[in-house]
């Protein structure tokens, strides 16, 4: 399946990329952000965690590298500052993060990210990278199993019955595949329950997915970087898809936009009232349209919020 970009239309029309100007997508994945920057004049900075997103973007936009349009690099965007200085590309005038996997990811059985297709229990972004799915379920304590589901997939309801499950299968053979993670969650769930166990599975396979690239860790570690390469005037903007990210999201935004950073507890300002780095362009986050939601299920999720640097 062709990746086909989430909110395509509106961030461009927020970032309104312009000839000469210069971009950076954290999150490259299928190319397809890029290539509206890329189409509108200017340079782009593409990264990725994914060496196998990186050579298909490679030979899907090889017309922009020779002529130093397009530069791209394997690189996690919690590290984003050391590598666009390395590339000597800074005073940006955008920088977008597109946490959802591509279509691709999301396609390919052997890199086990989804269910609905049997494949090894890998999710990783990286194949440097060792720890996998597999190996996280054969090491998590119960309760720290427990405590993934929850935490990082929001799998309140059921979470302890599947940890409990894990822990019982796995004593007699490790769980490796796809299929065998949904279906020990299937028969986890109370039977007039199991017709919706595509909820829960969805839940618990996001869980590891994001235990397993410390996925919260390095958006955290990226948003303050991202403002720093920006220009004063540049835009942030960050598409999440689910609550977990968004919260992030919306803090960073939030504490970067307040003018008073003075401890509540003081009555009077003593900080000078102005210390705002963004300025929020989106006051609810923006959500797709139920035509591209049709033409794209994938996008319903979606959550963008923008915002500009001031200083």
């Amino acid at each position: 399946m062709k990746h086909i970009p989430v909110l395509y239309n509106e961030v461009l029309r927020y970032f309104a990329p312009q000839p000469g100007q210069k971009f950076i997508d954290a999150t490259a994945g299928g190319g397809g952000h890029i290539r509206g920057f890329l189409d509108a004049g200017a340079f782009v900075l593409g990264l990725d965690r994914d060496p196998e997103a990186i050579a298909n973007l490679k030979q899907f936009l090889s017309a922009f590298i020779e002529p130093g349009r397009l530069t791209l690099a394997i690189a996690n965007f919690s590290n984003l500052s050391e590598t666009a200085a390395s590339l000597k590309f800074d005073s940006v005038q955008g920088v977008l993060f597109d946490l959802g996997l591509s279509s691709e990811q999301l396609d390919t059985p052997e890199r086990g990210f989804a269910f609905q297709k049997d494949g090894p229990l890998d999710m990783r972004f990286s194949q440097k990278d060792e720890l996998t799915a597999a190996s996280l379920l054969q090491s998590l304590s119960e309760a720290e199993l427990v405590k993934t589901f929850v935490d990082y997939g929001e799998e309140r309801r059921f979470g302890r019955k599947i940890a409990r499950a894990v822990v019982k299968r796995r004593a007699e053979k490790p769980i490796v595949r796809t299929a065998e993670l949904f279906e020990l969650i299937k028969l986890a769930l109370p039977g007039p329950l199991r017709y919706r166990a595509g909820d829960a599975a969805r839940r618990i396979f996001q869980s590891l997915r994001i235990a397993v690239n410390k996925e919260l860790d390095h958006l955290r570690a990226g948003l303050p970087q991202a403002l720093e390469v920006l220009a004063p005037g540049g835009k942030l903007a960050v598409i999440s898809f689910h609550s977990l990210e968004d919260r992030i999201v919306k803090t960073f935004f939030s504490a970067q936009a307040r003018q008073c950073v003075c401890p509540p507890a003081f009555p009077i300002c003593q900080c000078g009232g102005n210390n705002a780095r963004l300025k929020i362009l989106t006051k609810k986050p923006v959500t797709a349209s139920p035509e591209e939601t049709q033409k794209n299920p994938r996008s319903h999720s979606a959550k963008l919020r923008v915002a500009e640097k001031i200083k």
